[in-house]
């Protein structure tokens, strides 16, 4: 087996995808996975949830170079791939950028409120807290993630970082594809965790009055 076959992130990519819209982690809506390797970005294709429900192919990651010039791979590019290039500009260790929908997230993303850690299990997160506004799709929120990412710049040897948009979803930077959604679960969970609590204790996950 050639290194390149070896180091090909993406029958990796394929199987969490598939795993994370049928835990509701990504939705049709949207959202998108890269892996940095070697040097190459490997992209989902724009629409994957809303045509292909994350049932991807190895060929439906676009590749690129790290200015985003496209190498190879099927579909279109996706529409936040600023977002992406931009992380990876930003940190050099970055090896997955993650952006999702996420059932429980988004109920905290709807109501504008930062996501607590929810147990022992994602305390090492913290509060998963937002980026300043900016339309989908522009160069602004790219600039917005990348932002609110580089205060929690020192925590990446050690874990994932994540940003909540306002109104949107949720974006991680990670060293790697396994860590990154390792994350995205536990915060997930957390959001979860948050939301029953209120219901059966009446406490309010975020201390307010």
């Amino acid at each position: 087996m050639s290194t390149t076959a070896m180091n090909d992130p993406r029958p990796e990519m394929v199987r969490l995808c598939r795993l994370a819209y049928e835990r509701r982690l990504l939705d049709s809506a949207g959202g998108n996975v890269s892996c940095r390797v070697d040097g190459r970005i490997y992209l989902s294709r724009s629409y994957a949830g809303a045509r292909w429900q994350w049932h991807l192919s190895e060929s439906d990651f676009v590749v690129l170079d790290a200015e985003g010039r496209r190498l190879g791979g099927e579909g279109e590019l996706s529409r936040e791939a600023a977002v992406h290039l931009a992380c990876y500009a930003a940190f050099p260790a970055a090896g997955c950028v993650w952006h999702a929908h996420p059932l429980n997230v988004m109920v905290y993303v709807s109501a504008g409120v930062p996501i607590p850690p929810g147990s022992e299990q994602s305390d090492k997160f913290g509060v998963i807290d937002y980026c300043e506004h900016a339309p989908a799709h522009t160069a602004d929120l790219a600039r917005n993630v990348v932002a609110a990412l580089q205060r929690q710049a020192d925590r990446l040897s050690r874990h994932p970082i994540a940003t909540l948009v306002p109104r949107h979803g949720i974006f991680l930077v990670g060293k790697d594809l396994a860590t990154t959604y390792d994350a995205l679960e536990r915060i997930d969970r957390s959001a979860y965790q948050g939301l029953m609590r209120r219901l059966l204790t009446r406490e309010d996950p975020c201390g307010r009055e």
